[in-house]
């Protein structure tokens, strides 16, 4: 915590100043040496969830995007603790600047549901491939939902026919996502 004084930030957690209402932007370099040293996976969540703020883009997002990358899967062996939380971290900082990075992690199915995020952070794009990336996620078990949901968002024509498909999903929230995007294409 020295180090955070040091740029004018004396708490006594990070909890503390991820929930102070302040905009700590001075302390993002700070929290994303410390994340890049991190070994316990109980403080790298707690960096994590502390850089994830719209406002520590673009300092923070190759940060996440290494210590993603880097998780144990011993650590986190479902894809549903650390790693997913750091997915979640993406999906705040998403920009299209790193919009290959983000296409990487969202289609590559070793990291199962943590790239549950990611995949929803592509609706953010204005990249005209980030449609294309989300209909080859729409059969995937791990993000199919979130693929869905982004498409929606993204309203492409193209999604159509991904759209009547997942009409029957079993999953409710699912399905309404394929009824919103439907509804946004026909206006």
């Amino acid at each position: 915590m020295v180090d955070l004084a040091a740029v004018g930030f004396e708490m006594g957690s990070l909890a503390d100043l991820r929930l102070s209402g302040v905009r700590y932007r001075k302390a993002i370099p700070v929290l994303v040496d410390w994340l890049g040293r991190a070994s316990d996976p109980k403080l790298q969540g707690e960096l994590v969830r502390t850089l994830s703020v719209p406002w520590a883009n673009p300092a923070a997002t190759r940060a996440v995007i290494d210590e993603f990358r880097a998780v144990d899967a011993r650590v986190d062996p479902t894809g549903t603790g650390l790693r997913w939380t750091m997915g979640n971290a993406l999906e705040v900082l998403f920009d299209d600047a790193d919009f290959g990075a983000f296409v990487e992690l969202a289609v590559d199915e070793r990291y199962g549901k943590a790239r549950q995020m990611i995949v929803l952070g592509l609706a953010k794009s204005k990249n005209p491939q980030a449609v294309d990336v989300l209909l080859g996620l729409v059969e995937d078990p791990d993000v199919d939902g979130q693929a869905v949901k982004a498409l929606a968002k993204l309203g492409d024509p193209a999604a159509r026919p991904a759209f009547e498909s997942k009409l029957g999903d079993s999953r409710a929230w699912v399905r309404n996502e394929a009824r919103k995007g439907l509804k946004k294409l026909t206006g």
